[in-house]
């Protein structure tokens, strides 16, 4: 069971502090009583909107006898800036903040069955996924290990957080490849939202396998935007155990999943541009609504901060390669394509990032130009005259009526959350893993 969670429509800053107060006190009961040396997990800027940096800012400040040190869960995005950090986790030093090396910094602790693999996905991964995991992690000796991050619908992993920071966030590359490809070919729509997916599951089997000895807790974060729809803090979770993810996640299902009677013919969605440079990661606007898209539909994608379309040179190059063109011809070609089996998990993301033809995914980037948007398989527009046409400070979240007439949703988040038709969210092809 969980140690302890904090409910309520908007949980407010004392009580975070609070939280994090009766987190550090119950491990030096539960896991150790003297906490020299604390390894602190955060999510990278990705989901800064969390306000997970400032929890990790207030656990480390909390700690001052303490050798404190922070990896930010990256799994294979770009290392933080100074500034970046001083932005998301304030007064820590950086000389205490690790960037996680995926390629080079990790160790091998056991490998997830090719079995089990096969069993979870009903057959349609059969490859067994080494589990490499952060070195400094796995070989330093720690007191306390706290993992910090925000349970949100997530494409892979039907929620994030939990031991999505292990596997992933301090993945190795192996780890990181293999799992994405698992969880592409067992498909996103599949996924998505669901408490315990495929990938999920081994995950947790590797965890109580290879992880056990680890002295660590997990405070989980649930958002939910309020009556004036800002993003507010509704869920603390704080544990050790399978469980406090599943009340987590179950919250989050309750919160963080917008549902519609039919399709949505248009959706206008905002990457921030302090959050979102890649359409790696920019690609969130395409995973969360695509199950709310008509056939035929449109999302329009603001995203200004966008210039690049992978987080490393030999991704970026990938994308620009091969485009976001469809499953089919995208898995066809990875047969094939030894560039394309050096990086699995850039094949993931291709599959991931398509619409499979069946509604239209328009950019209006910052920092990159038509040719380079269309040549990826994307319609392009211009950025000015999306963000005057539909101004951010103007769209209100939802449905919004323009001058002319055309109705739009607009989400300002989207990667806070999951919007689908009921029919797609409640499709009995889609297996839950574990019960609600």
């Amino acid at each position: 069971m969980p140690w302890f969670s904090v409910q309520a429509p908007t949980v407010s800053e004392l009580q975070i502090e609070a939280a994090v107060d009766r987190l550090l006190a119950e491990a030096r009961t539960r896991i150790h009583h003297d906490l020299k040396r604390v390894l602190l997990l955060p999510p990278d800027l990705t989901r800064a909107h969390s306000g997970a940096g400032r929890i990790t800012e207030l656990l480390y400040n909390k700690l001052p006898d303490a050798h404190v040190e922070v990896i930010p869960t990256l799994g294979q995005h770009i290392p933080h800036t100074e500034a970046e950090n001083r932005w998301m986790f304030g007064s820590i030093p950086e000389e205490r903040i690790f960037a996680h090396d995926w390629r080079d910094g990790c160790t091998r602790v056991g490998v997830i069955p090719a079995s089990l693999v096969a069993e979870t996905t009903a057959g349609v991964a059969d490859w067994e996924i080494p589990v490499d995991l952060n070195t400094k992690l796995m070989h330093e000796p720690w007191d306390l290990i706290i993992n910090i991050g925000h349970v949100v619908p997530h494409e892979v992993l039907g929620f994030a957080n939990h031991n999505k920071n292990y596997y992933i966030g301090l993945g190795g590359k192996d780890t990181i490849c293999a799992s994405h490809i698992a969880a592409a070919v067992y498909g996103i729509e599949n996924n998505l939202g669901c408490l315990v997916t495929p990938l999920r599951a081994c995950y947790n089997w590797s965890e109580d396998e290879h992880l056990a000895h680890l002295p660590d807790v997990y405070l989980q974060i649930v958002m939910r935007r309020d009556e004036q729809q800002r993003l507010v803090t509704s869920g603390i979770f704080v544990g050790d155990d399978l469980e406090t993810y599943l009340e987590a996640a179950r919250l989050s299902r309750e919160q963080n999943i917008i549902t519609f009677d039919k399709p949505i013919r248009k959706i206008v969605a905002v990457m921030q541009a302090d959050e979102f440079r890649a359409t790696w990661v920019a690609n969130k606007a395409v995973y969360r609504t695509r199950m709310a898209l008509a056939d035929g539909g449109e999302l329009l994608i603001l995203a200004p901060g966008v210039e690049r379309f992978g987080e490393q040179p030999e991704v970026d190059a990938l994308i620009r390669k091969y485009g976001y063109r469809g499953t089919e011809r995208t898995l066809s070609l990875y047969k094939t394509e030894a560039d394309m089996q050096d990086i699995p998990h850039g094949v993931a993301h291709l599959i991931h990032g398509s619409s499979e033809g069946r509604f239209t995914i328009t950019y209006a980037p910052g920092h990159l130009t038509r040719e380079e948007i269309e040549g990826v398989g994307y319609q392009y527009a211009d950025p000015a005259e999306m963000q005057h046409r539909y101004n951010p400070s103007l769209m209100q979240e939802g449905w919004n009526t323009m001058a002319d007439g055309e109705e739009v949703f607009y989400i300002s988040t989207p990667s806070a959350g999951l919007w689908a038709t009921e029919a797609k969210l409640n499709d009995p092809a889609r297996r839950e893993l574990a019960t609600a």
